[in-house]
């Protein structure tokens, strides 16, 4: 298992790894919509924290494995079995989503996440015979890990009152593994390999948005009182999420990792710009339910369910990759547009506001390209 070459040309996800989102699939499913649930019951605080919680462990696996994968894809025989191994430590952690948020009972999520990592290990140990002068970065991620690990087992017998301070302090610990594994020398990584996979993540979580614009429809269908409303939402759901498709995919992505550094920060916010979607999708889907007076949330609640997200969003993917490829027009409109957002409460028509402030920033997008830098 040799370390793959960073600037090898044509490098594209494999299929594998395509075959490895598919359980993501599934897990953010599951968490998307008990964030719905617990939201349309009004337990909000709960259910945001549950929700980011399980989110965490989700991003975090799909995460790690992808860079592992930039450096390491082998490709043979073992290394599919152990991915596969990992696929379905995914699905037991889905399996756990609803006990999590129904409950407060991490025990089958942590189970799934634990075979997860432990699968992760034996891929660094097995890279670390064949690494060179980086076996001792394979090694400490190795280690690392393992320590993590006992943390979350840990965890599961903690108090539920501390819980939360335990969850914040334990997901600190895991993302400073990286830092400790690479400090003095860094893994290979290929810039275009690991932006595209982290488009085809954000095409995931996106997917979740034209769901609940599908099922805006088929409520419709059902509810000729709200039949207008409904309607509305689903075309409005549409232009917001191929907005956000069109915003994430205006900039170079492959241009904000040149740098270790840069590259922990492109890898870590976008856990919120991944949440952020996925939560998006909850908050179309909590409109739905309070236009068919089947939500305990108010309207303005409920647009603010839809709108934070898309905040969140937008600034999350300016910060880390498009401000520095674009020009001071673009620069003061869409962080602006992001906060005008959170305006749309105000508005009797439900995310009506957000759908013309994404389509004047697309606009905006369209006529002012990425500036031109060359790569390094």
């Amino acid at each position: 298992m040799l370390p793959r070459d960073p600037h090898q040309p044509h490098r594209a996800a494999s299929m594998l790894e395509l075959f490895f989102d598919l359980v993501f699939v599934v897990a953010v499913s599951i968490a998307s919509a008990e964030l719905h649930h617990a939201l349309a019951e009004g337990d909000i605080l709960h259910g945001i924290t549950s929700y980011a919680m399980v989110f965490f462990a989700i991003w975090w696996a799909w995460m790690n494995f992808t860079w592992f994968a930039t450096s390491y894809d082998t490709d043979d025989w073992l290394y599919r079995v152990l991915t596969i191994v990992q696929m379905g430590g995914v699905l037991v952690l889905a399996a756990g989503v609803p006990n999590a948020f129904s409950q407060g009972d991490f025990t089958i999520a942590v189970i799934g996440y634990v075979i997860m990592r432990i699968a992760m290990i034996a891929q660094w140990l097995r890279a670390s015979r064949h690494s060179g002068p980086i076996r001792s970065a394979t090694r400490r991620y190795a280690l690392g890990i393992a320590f993590a690990q006992v943390l979350w087992v840990g965890f599961l017998f903690l108090p539920a009152e501390v819980r939360v301070p335990a969850f914040v302090l334990f997901a600190l610990v895991e993302i400073s593994i990286p830092v400790f594994a690479e400090y003095r020398q860094q893994t290979p990584w290929h810039p275009h390999h690991i932006t595209e996979r982290y488009g085809l993540f954000t095409l995931i979580v996106l997917g979740e948005s034209l769901l609940a614009s599908a099922n805006a429809i088929i409520e419709a269908l059902h509810e000729a009182e709200s039949l207008g409303p409904l309607i509305s939402i689903a075309v409005l759901t549409l232009v917001v999420t191929a907005s956000l498709w069109w915003i994430y995919f205006w900039p170079p992505h492959h241009r904000a990792i040149a740098s270790f550094a840069s590259s922990l920060r492109y890898g870590y916010t976008h856990y919120f710009v991944f949440a952020a979607a996925a939560a998006f999708s909850a908050g179309i889907e909590v409109e739905i339910d309070v236009l068919t007076s089947h939500s305990e949330l108010g309207a303005t609640a409920a647009a603010l369910a839809v709108t934070v997200p898309i905040a969140v969003f937008l600034l999350g993917i300016w910060w880390i990759a498009i401000r520095d490829n674009a020009d001071r027009v673009v620069n003061t409109v869409l962080p602006i547009g992001a906060l005008v957002v959170l305006l749309d409460p105000l508005l009797p028509i439900p995310i009506a506001l957000t759908a013309g402030i994404m389509i004047i920033i697309v606009v905006v997008l369209v006529l002012r390209p990425p500036v031109v830098k060359q790569d390094s």
